[in-house]
C-alpha cells in the first residue's frame, strides 16, 4: 500500500485547547504523525511518498470561498488587532442572535466560522490544512490511477469541517474534498465510511442533499458525546439525498463485537448502493485507551477491521482522522492497513 505524507502537516502546533473546563495542550499534535509512521514502518509499510500540490480549486469544490479566505488570513488579522494568545472563538451567532451578517472584527468572524471553541487557530494552521488536503488528493490519485489502496497521513484531520465551519481540530474536510474529486474524475457513486469515534458532522453536512456521495458513520451517541447536535440515526439525508446518509450511533463503552455489527451493517448498505470507490475516514480513537473517546476496541481488533473493509472489494482510500492515545496510534493504524492488505 502506498503511503502519502508531508512534513508540512506539522506546521500547525497549537498550544491551547479548552477541555473539561481547563486550558490544556491539544490532544491533536504533530507527534501523532511520527508515531503513525513508526507504527507503519514496524509492519513493513515503508513506501512513503511526498504529495503533489493541488492549490485551492479542489477545496473550493466543497468549501465556501469566504470561509477559505477567512482561514487563510485569520492568524495575521488576529495579530493585527492586537490579540496576545491563539485565536479562539468566544461568541457565536446563537439561536437568540442574528446569523445573517458577518462581523468586521476578526473575533466576531471566528465565532461565525467556528462550530466549537476547543480548536484554536495558530501560526501554520492554514499551511498545515493545505498540506493535509494535498496528502489526501495525492493518495486519491493513486487509487484512481491504479485501483490499488492508498493511505493519506492527513494532519490536521478533516471530518468535522463543514462547508463553512471549522472545529474538532478540522479545517478542510479531506474526505469530502477527495470524494468530490473522485466524482469529478468520473466515478459515478462514491461512499465515505467514517469509523472515527466522533461523528463526521462536516462530511454529512456537505453531502446531505446529494445521492452521488453516500456517507455512513459509526460513532458515539451524540446525545452523550461531541458533536452533540448531529449524528442521530434519524438523519437519513434530504431531497435527492434522502436515504443516502446512514448514522449508526453506539453507546459509550461499546466493545468490538457490537461495533463490528455496526460495521457489517454499514458495509452491506454501501455494497447494495453499488458504489465505485470507498473513502475511509480512519479514526482509531475507538481504542479503549483513547483519552477523549469512549469505545473499548483493543489493538488486536484493528486488523479485523481492515479485513472486513477489504471484503467490500472496492478501490479504497484511507485518510487519517482521529486517534489520541498517542503511544498506540501507530500500532492501531498499521493494524487496519495490514489487515486490509493481507485479507
Amino acid at each position: 500500500m502506498r503511503l502519502y505524507h508531508s512534513e508540512k502537516t506539522k506546521a500547525r502546533r497549537a498550544q491551547t485547547e479548552l477541555h473539561d473546563g481547563a486550558l490544556v495542550t491539544p490532544y491533536e499534535c504533530p507527534e501523532r504523525v511520527d508515531l503513525v509512521l513508526e507504527g507503519l514502518r514496524a509492519q513493513g509499510l515503508v513506501e512513503v511518498h511526498e504529495p503533489d500540490e493541488y492549490g485551492l480549486e479542489p477545496v473550493l469544490a466543497v468549501h465556501d470561498r469566504d470561509y477559505v479566505a477567512f482561514l487563510a488570513d485569520c492568524w495575521e488579522q488576529w495579530q493585527a488587532e492586537g490579540h496576545a494568545g491563539e485565536a479562539i472563538p468566544n461568541i457565536w451567532p446563537a439561536r437568540s442572535m442574528r446569523a445573517d451578517r458577518l462581523p468586521a472584527s476578526i473575533a466576531g468572524r471566528l465565532g461565525y466560522y467556528a462550530l466549537a471553541c476547543e480548536t484554536s487557530i495558530c501560526p501554520g494552521t492554514f499551511e498545515a490544512a493545505m498540506a493535509s488536503k494535498d496528502v489526501a488528493l495525492s493518495a486519491l490519485e493513486r487509487v484512481l490511477a491504479s485501483g490499488e489502496p492508498a493511505f493519506g497521513l492527513c494532519r490536521p484531520p478533516g471530518h468535522h469541517a463543514a462547508s463553512d465551519q471549522f472545529g474538532g481540530y478540522c479545517f478542510f474536510n479531506n474526505a469530502a474534498i477527495a470524494a468530490q474529486r473522485a466524482r469529478d474524475a468520473g466515478r459515478r457513486r462514491v461512499a465515505v465510511l467514517d469509523i472515527d469515534f466522533h461523528h463526521g458532522n462536516g462530511t454529512q453536512q456537505i453531502f446531505y442533499a446529494r445521492d452521488d456521495v453516500l456517507v455512513a458513520s459509526i460513532h458515539g451517541d451524540p446525545a452523550q458525546t461531541f458533536p452533540y447536535f448531529l449524528g442521530y440515526a434519524d438523519e437519513r439525508g434530504e431531497g435527492r439525498g434522502q436515504g443516502c446518509n446512514l448514522n449508526l450511533p453506539l453507546p459509550q463503552g461499546s466493545g468490538f463485537a457490537r461495533w463490528a455489527e455496526a460495521l457489517d451493517e454499514a458495509l452491506a448498505w454501501i455494497a447494495e448502493a453499488r458504489c465505485e470507490l470507498l473513502v475511509v475516514s480512519l479514526g482509531v480513537d475507538t481504542y479503549a485507551g483513547d483519552p477523549i473517546s469512549a469505545f473499548c476496541l483493543a489493538s488486536e481488533d484493528f486488523p479485523e477491521v481492515g479485513r472486513r473493509l477489504a471484503g467490500l472489494g472496492l478501490p479504497t482510500l484511507f485518510l487519517l482522522e482521529g486517534g489520541y492515545a498517542v503511544a498506540e496510534i501507530g500500532t492501531n493504524v498499521a493494524g487496519v492497513l495490514c489487515g486490509f492488505e493481507r485479507a
